[in-house]
């Protein structure tokens, strides 16, 4: 802050507390004349007579916040501000731009925080998300407040009941790749151009006819292995696990079961959303994360036969199958418990049988232990551990018998959930092989010495047919066998599962799902929609032991028994049916946001098509449509962003949308870091209360260590824009986060820089008003030649800059252009106006108010942002450095248009003595940048 006391500032100089008078009075100004409306093609928020009807258009979107009840701090809104900045740009720019904000409201947190207080969740986020809205609004957010809201509103949560709907009345038709209508399905059967499974659809009863059609929906219900978590009452999901296997919030023990569950089948989508990749303007890291993520592999399913049944596997290793020496099932495997023999096959080694009396006890004892792991833990773990089973499956290649294990670093929800163990080429099914002393067979020649598993290239060995063949014609080789032997066929497959998508708690989405008689779901029409979330006088899930298992989900919502049982007509007369008691995951309302705030007052539609097709539809042959740009944070690279892919991917298969991907460009942005301070217990302490003192650091007079992180509640180093506001005032705090860095680059905050920009704004104020009068000092004298031709430069060096969202450059430029106006005698009109009008996207208020005591009325918003005059841009000569054998030996100055001949011959004399008399081999003129000469 600035140090002059008050009376020794100047009584018109720009301070926080002038800061605090203007901002609040161009914020209202905005929001009473609708300043940041974009206009509709069609519909409610069409207007014909706006300044930016029928321009090109610019559909601009952050990552909308979770509105908690700590509100933001300095870092939240780094790349608000950015696309603020840009957006205001692209306005003055002539384009009609789309920025609107909203609220992701559904979640745990306001939850949990009911339970404690017994304050209802819809309260705590009404208050939450209006404390939010007062946040952004004092920063000067340019948003359209007409199309603002929340996911916890029943209107907009209608249509994520309605999409759902969309995704459950829905399968995906594998010969064209894409969702059609589940009545499209049913035809075919009943046409009989499909065929079922087991009889023929007209011999089948009603119901085991639904239980077909339901196997092929996109949404269905399954028995799926969970996260279950006794001591929340709930299930979790992946990411709400630590890899110690507990609760993230809480820190309970977490445990896997099977349980009925609400799934997306996003699988049958893996090759798209891989292949759309390349249709997206994203950063490559984060593609890479996403094929990852989906984890596409191409091998064969194979069978082993065990016993009357058979054991599938996929392997992307068909060539090593003469070097399968053991089998391994997930713990949770169904075949498990259908072979697993009463005792142990004479022979069974000790180890194998983990000290247990039967195969059956074996199995119990190792379910238990694998339950209490998460699968980051299983799949992580460097001991290996199992049991045997009791039983031996048939290797089809050979007919070798091998002993069938159990394992956790096998997932039941991962392929088959078996594999076939080829200790010679993997490496964890090497070290199992050592603990359990198992055969070892390589099938790939490795190099002479070679120690462990080999996975590089090499002839096969030891592999009967396929000897001598490399790699990849092996792998075909031995599909072919496969198939031409009915022992597996060429298959792809998937790291990426089905997306669990139900919850045990009480603030989310309720699923708009009855179940008959027959316990078989049944979708509601759209004219019930929305399914609003009842009040309950619990909002807790039942809580158990911590460490108890076997225990079930009981929802909030499942207690609210006039609510659940209801008799409905639904076409058939009026009959009792259960509503679905689970609700929607908290990603459920940020699938599809993108296309609500495109028309958001409509009730007949998701989207009216024109208007969809305006901000999003494709611009080109080939374009994958969407949002022009969307920023926020690398943490939501995989399931936020994969999840509203595949949710936008069946809403374009069915119709519903133009654009086939939802975001067309990603932008992340950095993260605001702070430091933090720990005493000699590791304690994090309050960052605000340490002091420094001769190089250390003090909290209470006691030393404490620095450290470097994200800032946040939980390292107690949080900042807020409140504060900033008010000590310097909301456009000092957005100029100072837009020049700390590049945008997409973390950066360190440091409270003390921020009176750099406030400086820096207070030198543009002062080159309009005079701090001593408040008169305004601008003339309209022009100006001389370099200033103009400086001004110039500026003025396209910082539309490049907005352009690619350089934005702490441009402000470079904007202090720089400053620097130069500063000293002249006269401040002229012809450089202080494009000033201003380039100052506009990053401090808002100051440029509308100086832009208004320059004598122009209304907002600058739409005022044309400067361009520059390509004839002040040429400059009036061109310095060339003239090397000698690669050393500079002198310099020429030459006009611009030069001829290279002129240029050659300038330079030669330029180094005439340096030649003494020597004839050059080479005179080479690289235009515009040097003159080499090689003797």
């Amino acid at each position: 802050m600035p140090t002059m006391s008050e009376s020794e500032t100047p009584p018109f100089r720009y301070t926080a507390a002038l800061a605090s008078e203007i901002e609040p009075r161009w914020q209202a100004h905005w929001a009473e004349h609708g300043t940041f409306h974009a206009p509709n093609p069609s519909g409610e928020l069409a207007d014909p007579a706006h300044p930016r009807a029928g321009a090109p258009k610019l559909h601009v979107q952050d990552m909308f916040p979770y509105p908690s009840g700590s509100g933001l701090h300095v870092g939240h809104p780094l790349g608000y501000i950015g696309t603020d900045s840009y957006t205001r740009y692209k306005r003055m720019a002539g384009f009609n731009v789309l920025h609107p904000m909203g609220f992701d409201a559904f979640g745990l947190p306001a939850e949990q925080y009911a339970v404690q207080t017994g304050t209802h969740p819809a309260t705590t986020t009404a208050a939450n998300v209006e404390r939010y809205r007062q946040q952004l609004r004092r920063l000067g957010l340019a948003y359209d407040e007409r199309r603002t809201f929340a996911t916890t509103d029943p209107d907009y949560y209608r249509w994520t009941q309605w999409i759902f709907l969309q995704v459950f009345n829905s399968w995906f038709d594998d010969k064209i790749r894409k969702a059609r209508p589940i009545a499209a399905l049913i035809a075919e059967f009943e046409a009989g151009t499909r065929a079922t499974p087991e009889q023929p659809w007209a011999a089948m009863s009603a119901v085991e006819r639904r239980k077909l059609v339901d196997s092929y929906r996109l949404a269905y219900v399954s028995e799926a292995p969970v996260n279950w978590c006794p001591g929340l009452g709930t299930v979790l999901a992946n990411e709400e696990v630590t890899p110690e296997g507990r609760s993230e919030r809480g820190n309970y023990p977490v445990f896997q079961r099977s349980l009925k569950q609400w799934m997306m089948r996003i699988t049958a989508y893996g090759d798209r959303l891989i292949e759309d990749l390349d249709t997206l303007d994203w950063p490559e890291p984060v593609k890479l994360m996403q094929r990852n993520w989906i984890g596409r592999s191409r091998g064969a399913h194979v069978d082993f036969p065990v016993d009357g049944d058979v054991i599938q596997v996929f392997t992307t290793r068909p060539d090593t199958l003469f070097g399968a020496t053991y089998m391994v099932l997930a713990p949770e495997h169904e075949l498990v418990s259908r072979v697993v023999p009463v005792s142990w096959p004479s022979g069974t080694k000790r180890a194998w049988a983990g000290g247990h009396g039967t195969p059956a006890e074996a199995v119990a004892a190792y379910r238990a232990q694998a339950a209490a792991k998460t699968d980051e833990e299983r799949t992580d773990a460097k001991e290996k551990t199992g049991v045997f089973i009791g039983i031996f499956a048939t290797n089809p290649v050979n007919g070798a018998k091998i002993p069938v294990f159990i394992a956790d670093y096998v997932l039941a929800g991962y392929g088959t959930g078996a594999i076939m163990a080829v200790p010679g080429q993997d490496e964890r099914d090497w070290q199992f092989a050592e603990v359990f002393e198992l055969p070892i067979i390589r099938t790939v020649q490795a190099p002479d010495d070679y120690e462990g598993a080999y996975v590089g290239e090499g002839p096969a060995i030891n592999s009967d047919w396929l000897n001598g063949m490399g790699v990849a014609d092996a792998k075909a080789a031995m599909i072919t066998w496969l198939e031409q032997h009915g022992h597996g066929r060429g298959a792809t497959t998937y790291r990426l599962r089905d997306w669990l998508f139900s919850r045990q708690r009480y603030w989310g989405e309720p699923f708009p799902i009855v179940y008959d008689e027959t316990g078989l779901p049944v979708a509601l029409p759209e004219s019930m929609l929305p399914v609003v979330l009842p009040d309950v006088d619990d909002f807790a899930p039942r809580t158990f032991d911590p460490d108890d298992a076997d225990t079930e989900p009981e929802t909030p919502l499942s207690r609210k028994r006039d609510w659940v049982e209801v008799e409905l007509d639904l076409g058939d007369g009026p009959r009792k049916y259960t509503r679905e008691t689970n609700t929607m995951p908290q990603w459920a309302g940020s699938c599809w946001y993108e296309l609500r705030y495109l028309d958001p007052r409509n009730d007949k539609a998701l989207v009216d098509p024109d208007n969809e097709a305006y901000w999003m539809g494709p611009q080109r042959d080939g374009d994958c449509g969407g949002v022009d740009l969307y920023v926020g944070g690398v943490e939501h690279a995989v399931l936020h962003l994969l999840y509203a892919r595949f949710w936008h991917k069946v809403l374009y298969d069915l119709g519903h949308v133009s654009s086939f991907e939802p975001f067309r460009k990603l932008f992340n942005q950095g993260y605001i870091q702070a430091y933090a301070f720990r005493d000699d217990r590791g304690v994090i302490v309050p960052a605000e209360e340490v002091v420094e003192r001769d190089g250390r650091y003090f909290y209470n007079d006691a030393v404490v260590t620095r450290e470097y992180g994200k800032m946040g509640k939980s390292l107690k180093n949080v900042v807020t824009p409140d504060e900033m506001c008010e000590q310097y005032g909301a456009d000092t705090f957005r100029v100072y986060e837009m020049a700390m860095g590049p945008l997409d680059v973390s950066r360190p905050w440091d409270t003390r820089a921020v009176v750099g920009s406030q400086r820096f704004l207070q030198r543009v104020w002062r080159l309009v008003i005079d701090e001593e009068t408040g008169a305004v000092r601008v003339s309209d004298t022009p100006l001389d030649a370099p200033v103009r031709k400086h001004l110039h430069r500026i003025i396209a060096g910082v539309r490049e800059d907005m352009d690619e969202l350089r934005f702490n450059t441009a402000i470079a430029k904007l202090i720089e252009l400053t620097n130069a106006l500063t000293p002249l005698p006269a401040v002229s009109r012809e450089a202080i106006e494009p000033l201003i009008l380039m100052t506009a996207p990053f401090a808002p208020h100051l440029a509308e108010e100086l832009w208004q005591k320059l004598g122009h009325t209304g907002s600058l918003t739409y005022t044309a942002f400067p361009e520059a005059d390509p004839a002040q841009l040429v400059a009036e000569s061109i310095t060339y450095p003239v090397q000698l054998n690669g050393k500079v030996r002198g310099r020429i100055a030459v006009a611009p248009d030069t001829p290279e001949a002129e240029v050659r011959e300038a330079a030669l004399s330029e180094v005439a003595e340096a030649l003494s008399g020597r004839t050059p081999k080479k005179v080479i003129v690289v235009p515009g940048r040097l003159v080499s000469v090689v003797v």
